[in-house]
């Protein structure tokens, strides 16, 4: 394992900057899953690149995951490792699952189709719970887990974990230059041949998510391994608006290219300078709430996105209703997901790390 020198990050520290920026990449993947369902044309959708957000997770994640275990993995171990981070991701995964069930039976402007039996429904359930991709239903676009589709990307978050645990860990930084080389030439093959990057979370594009985790999961890894933290005065607003910039970018002749360059470039240079900026004690508690409910928010949304698209399909909303719509539900999501964050996921994780302690 390579270990590393005191510097910047010799001392453990909260990077409160970029939680508030995960934070603002999970809302921009809650309105793009919104207008998607309006405009099935990309560049007709002013956050038409929203799901580029799942890439600057996968990077971010990279480099926290190195921040925290990299010098203690070896002495807590694999099954520790694995232990807390299960702790950490799978009572969201749970809940997700149980809500999408929930929906699927109870939508308003659907209800459940006759053509699945309850076994079949069980099975998709159980795939969803246990993160196992199981792509059955052509009426939800083959998604890998049909009844919380952003699950996809946790599927390939916990591949990632597996990865770092068994090998990545114990790599030079040399290897994993060498590793993320070879992962930024699969990646740019995906996006000329795709003619985008934001496959990976159905059935047709299974392996597309395999090239986005891989180069983000290291270039987040490589910017701790090198402590590439870029001192700035920025702060969250600055790099906010610098997120933004990438994930509402209008699409463009050369469009598969410019998201190519976004993951590959961009957003390890996000973090870096995320890293490095000062945050204005003004802004902390919006930092810090940002970053706690980006998860949950994650993992609990999309049962309203399935609801909304029958809404929008039986009554055709106008502009104005359709942002009202859009806003109040946004605002309606964060809501069950601080409910989510404070009545389930905490008291779990507490009681499970408790246990794991005796």
């Amino acid at each position: 394992m390579n270990k590393l020198s005191p510097g910047l990050l010799g001392t453990k520290q909260h990077f409160d900057i970029l939680d508030g920026l995960r934070g603002i990449a999970a809302i921009t993947v809650v309105v793009f899953h919104f207008m998607e369902i309006v405009y099935s044309d990309y560049s007709k959708n002013f956050v038409g690149h929203g799901f580029l957000a799942v890439d600057f997770f996968f990077c971010l994640s990279g480099f926290v995951i190195g921040y925290a275990y990299d010098n203690r993995i070896e002495k807590m171990g694999v099954l520790e490792f694995f232990k807390s981070r299960i702790i950490r991701l799978h009572p969201l995964v749970i809940l997700g699952s149980v809500l999408g069930l929930l929906g699927f039976f109870l939508d308003p402007f659907g209800g459940p189709p006759a053509t699945y039996s309850l076994a079949k429904i069980g099975l998709i359930f159980l795939s969803s719970v246990l993160l196992i991709p199981y792509p059955v239903m052509p009426d939800r676009w083959f998604n890998l887990f049909s009844f919380n589709a952003p699950a996809w990307s946790l599927f390939w978050e916990y591949v990632a974990n597996i990865v770092y645990a068994f090998v990545l860990c114990r790599l030079s930084r040399g290897w994993l230059i060498v590793l993320a080389i070879l992962s930024a030439a699969g990646l740019t093959y995906v996006g000329y041949h795709a003619g985008n990057v934001m496959g990976g979370w159905g059935k047709d594009t299974f392996w597309h998510g395999a090239a986005r985790i891989s180069y983000s999961f290291l270039a987040g890894l490589l910017i701790f391994r090198f402590q590439l933290i870029i001192k700035n005065r920025l702060g969250f607003v600055g790099l906010t608006i610098l997120l933004l910039a990438a994930l509402m970018m209008p699409h463009f002749k050369w469009n598969w290219l410019a998201e190519v360059l976004v993951v590959l470039v961009y957003f390890p240079l996000l973090i870096a300078l995320g890293a490095g900026a000062v945050l204005s004690p003004a802004l902390k508690k919006i930092c810090v709430f940002s970053g706690n409910i980006s998860y949950p928010l994650y993992m609990t949304h999309y049962v309203a996105m399935w609801i909304f698209a029958g809404y929008y399909n039986t009554y055709k909303p106008g502009n104005a209703q359709l942002t009202l719509v859009v806003i109040v539900g946004t605002l309606i999501l964060l809501g069950f997901a601080w409910l989510a964050m404070v009545l389930y996921d905490i008291p779990v994780r507490n009681y499970l790390n408790a246990r794991r302690k005796k």
